[in-house]
């Protein structure tokens, strides 16, 4: 329906409100009249689109009158078109700056008249059209507005609180902004509260996602924010805070007891399987658990008063239970940091805590601890280090006699990675290669080792040295790699060594950890000459199943079981010595498979002796030699003539 100004005409003169009837009885315009007096009540009640004002009126002035019109509420914007029979610019000017839109003479001109008004209704058309776009857009605005404050303070799918609110309250809960109501015994409610943070972290997700898809891991991670929930008590808080992550806030937490009691429930409720799309799975998670400062101090008293410890045992406690002591309670307070940002380290502590509990297995949880950021900041450094060495190629290899112990000549050698850093010197296998391990440097190191060793192992063979072989660890990561068949034959063009002078040691759970491709790979290798060993032999898990299915050459008898060989040097055999009786299986099974035995870590004449009655056949160790430089073992070692069977391991 079409829409109808109404204009209002301002004016004593009746008259002249019928003429100007007259001149718009054909442009379909509502009109009213009301005189000076009247006017103000008529904007009241009237919905009114335009003012004709006669400038003339008799006893009021007609900037007076514009200005009185411009000053009440809704009327700022309303056209006013000024009439008067003095068309001076002084008298328009007053009008114009009274608030007037326009100005006409009379006696009016209809097309004048007509032109006029048309303009001034259609500017306010376009204005009104424009204000009402405007509360639109801000209607929209204030929605969208609310649905990203719903967003970032709720999650989508769980509608369980965000990280970014967990924050937040966590910010208030530690630094309150305000003293707030009073509550019954004078209480604030926005007073600082201790509290306790258990961040949660869901055991290999991953793997529901990857078999079942991520509909179904939605509708499994709603099935567990809802089991969380109901362990919830008054003024907690559960949030969830990642893919596969939660957090609790516990609030007021007086003893650390009642957290180990909490995350000992969470950790049963998990062993009840989750029933999602017609099937049941069951998850682990593991859990770490961060204090406030002041929940911090009721923890240090609990370990001090609870478990009967005194204060100069304090540091055991917090190495024994993975609390903190009072000389950490500062690590909260660092007043160069904000807010926020101290709020921010209390979630990333229970984060980390979480992540060392991760280390430890599934289903297990683990209390923050300073010391665990120094690990970690230790371990990427380290891994830098690392990484720095590998481009510069500054590892360098020793190399171990192998030999055989009936005759104790040399057989070959087992080449040993050794690194020295640039400032701590000589840094152990034991701390770099888990850590080269566990970032995948392992392969790029093998390699770089593989090369090193049948490099100096062809300069050996041309300098005239009787060494056959040389054997070389092959890590589970390095042995998994789609390239190491490849990057084996390169190595060899390169070295131009034959590959029968090559041995790769092999673990155990390098093996099992696909035995049928294994297999494949192991044939693969030993078809270019390649020996195969299975190192660390006994320690792992399966072995004596699959033994016969594998193309092995022999076995390494792992130096656990070596140096536990002790007594007499008596002919039998001792008497309750268990891993004396397992190497003696091991020997035996060797030998009814054709397999050679090499016994790792012989230290002593009494070893040597038992290991001979038992009838391995080669060995190496401390006994024989430590592992030195290429240098060295020319020196000591290669002068003397070895036999046509020397082999070397690498």
């Amino acid at each position: 329906m079409m829409h109808l100004f109404s204009i209002l005409v301002v004016g004593n003169d009746l008259n002249d409100f019928k003429e100007i009837q007259t001149l718009l009885s054909d442009q379909g315009y509502r009109l009213h009249h009301a005189n000076a007096q009247q006017a103000t009540a008529s904007l009241e009640t009237l919905q009114i689109d335009l003012i004709l004002l006669d400038a003339s009126l008799s006893g009021v002035d007609g900037a007076e009158m514009c200005r009185c019109i411009r000053a009440m509420a809704g009327c700022e914007a309303l056209p006013i078109v000024a009439a008067t029979p003095l068309i001076e610019e002084k008298v328009s000017a007053q009008l114009l700056e009274a608030g007037a839109d326009d100005v006409i003479n009379q006696p009016i001109n209809r097309l004048e008249l007509v032109a006029r008004v048309r303009s001034m209704l259609r500017i306010r058309h376009q204005y009104q059209q424009l204000i009402g776009f405007n509360d639109r857009l801000e209607a929209t605005v204030r929605q969208r507005t609310a649905k990203l404050q719903t967003m970032v303070f709720q999650d989508s799918l769980t509608l369980l609180p965000s990280r970014t609110a967990l924050l937040q309250t966590v910010t208030e809960r530690s630094f309150p902004t305000s003293v707030g109501t009073l509550r019954e015994g004078g209480a604030s409610q926005h007073e600082a509260s201790s509290f306790a943070l258990v961040y949660l972290d869901c055991d290999q997700f991953n793997r529901v996602n990857g078999s079942f898809g991520y509909a179904v891991g939605d509708q499994l991670l709603v099935k567990i924010a809802e089991r969380l929930q109901q362990h919830l008590r008054p003024g907690d808080l559960l949030a969830r805070t990642g893919e596969d992550e939660f957090c609790f806030l516990l609030d007021k937490i007086d003893d650390v007891s009642v957290v180990e009691t909490f995350v000992q429930l969470l950790l049963r409720s998990f062993r009840q399987p989750f029933s999602v799309a017609h099937c049941d799975i069951f998850m682990t998670v593991c859990l770490g658990i961060a204090f406030s400062r002041d929940a911090k101090q009721s923890v240090a008293q609990y370990s001090v008063k609870g478990r009967g410890v005194d204060r100069a045992r304090v540091d055991k406690v917090r190495v024994d239970s993975g609390l903190v002591s009072d000389t950490d309670w500062s690590y909260w307070s660092d007043s160069r940091l904000s807010k926020k940002q101290r709020s921010e380290k209390i979630l990333r502590a229970a984060d980390t805590a979480m992540y060392q509990a991760k280390l430890r297995g599934r289903g297990c949880y683990q209390f923050f601890d300073p010391q665990m950021y120094a690990d970690i900041l230790s371990r990427l450094t380290l891994e830098s280090d690392l990484q720095r060495a590998l481009d510069q190629q500054s590892f360098t290899l020793h190399y171990q006699p192998i030999v055989e112990l009936k005759s104790q000549a040399i057989t070959g050698f087992e080449a040993l990675v050794r690194w020295r850093h640039p400032t701590r010197g000589m840094v152990s296998p034991a701390e770099f290669i888990p850590c080269m391990e566990a970032s995948g440097l392992i392969v790029r190191l093998g390699m770089q080792v593989l090369e090193q060793a049948c490099h100096q192992l062809y300069r050996w063979q041309q300098r005239g040295y009787s060494v056959q072989t040389k054997s070389e660890n092959l890590s589970v990561r390095q042995f998994a790699c789609p390239m190491l068949l490849a990057d084996v034959d390169r190595i060899l063009a390169q070295t131009r060594i034959d590959p029968g002078a090559l041995k790769l040691e092999i673990t155990e759970s390098a093996i099992m950890g696909n035995a049928e491709m294994a297999v494949i790979l192991i044939e693969e290798l030993r078809s270019r000459g390649i020996q195969i060993s299975i190192d660390d032999f006994g320690t792992g898990y399966s072995s004596l199943g699959y033994l016969h299915r594998f193309p092995v050459d022999n076995l390494k008898i792992d130096r656990s079981f070596v140096q536990m060989l002790s007594g007499g040097h008596g002919s039998g055999a001792p008497i309750g010595n268990r891993d004396y009786h397992v190497v003696d299986t091991i020997v035996a099974l060797s030998q009814q498979l054709n397999l050679s035995v090499i016994a790792e870590g012989i230290e002593t004449q009494q070893q040597l002796l038992w290991l001979q009655q038992l009838g391995c056949q080669f060995g190496q160790g401390y006994f024989f030699s430590k592992p030195m430089a290429a240098a060295d073992i020319e020196k000591t070692h290669l002068l003397k003539a070895f036999t046509p069977q020397d082999r070397v391991a690498v």
